[in-house]
């Protein structure tokens, strides 16, 4: 299993908007193929930094829904909302 985190720098004046589109968002994201969950983290000190943090099935799972029309069409509504470059990392636990 892959967690997929993602940190996404928001401008504050969009905080409002941006949370609303993940919820109607989160649905979407969940049903695809190889996506076991995904959660919106927000920052503790800083109100325009937020993680997304997900499971996924594998790399391909991942890869999928990145290159799919899902992602394409929420990426289109949330990449406006940014005031800095998104940054990603996928790990795996350590047993």
């Amino acid at each position: 299993m892959i967690t997929r985190i993602v940190k996404l720098s928001i401008d504050p004046k969009n905080k409002k908007k941006f949370t609303a589109l993940f919820l109607v968002n989160r649905n979407k994201i969940t049903a695809f193929n190889g996506c076991y969950s995904v959660e919106l983290l927000a920052d503790m000190n800083d109100e325009s930094i937020f993680f997304t943090y997900s499971k996924w099935e594998s790399t391909t799972a991942i890869e999928a829904y990145r290159n799919s029309t899902t992602f394409r069409e929420i990426w289109d509504n949330v990449k406006p909302l940014f005031n800095d470059k998104a940054l990603a990392w996928s790990t795996q636990a350590i047993h």
